[in-house]
């Protein structure tokens, strides 16, 4: 059995949808790189943000557990309560034990 040629104008319409189909399939695969690049490059820049965010959160906690040491030492108290809110230091008062042998000589 002799096959049977394709006429110009098929050939013609044949090599015209290939070419349209392989260009439609660079455009939408352009599309789809450009599409997945911004979306990328989005995320970077989301997580670039959440961590200077992070650095800074970390930064003021490390300020301000250094300002409660310092405020927890007993002198910078004291002066607060002195200064602040008005309170004097009394004398510290002794007291003294008596042994069982020293109370028996002074009874």
């Amino acid at each position: 059995m002799p096959k049977k040629r394709l006429s110009k104008k098929t050939k013609n319409i044949i090599h015209s949808l290939i070419f349209f189909t392989s260009t439609l399939a660079i455009i939408i695969c352009l599309i789809i790189y450009l599409w997945v690049y911004t979306e990328i490059d989005q995320t970077l820049l989301s997580i670039e943000i959440h961590n200077a965010t992070a650095r800074e959160i970390k930064n003021e906690i490390n300020e301000l557990q250094s300002e409660v040491e310092s405020l927890n030492r007993a002198d910078v108290i004291a002066k607060k309560a002195q200064n602040e809110l008005n309170m004097v230091f009394t004398e510290p008062e002794t007291v003294r034990v008596l042994t069982s042998a020293r109370v028996k000589k002074h009874l």
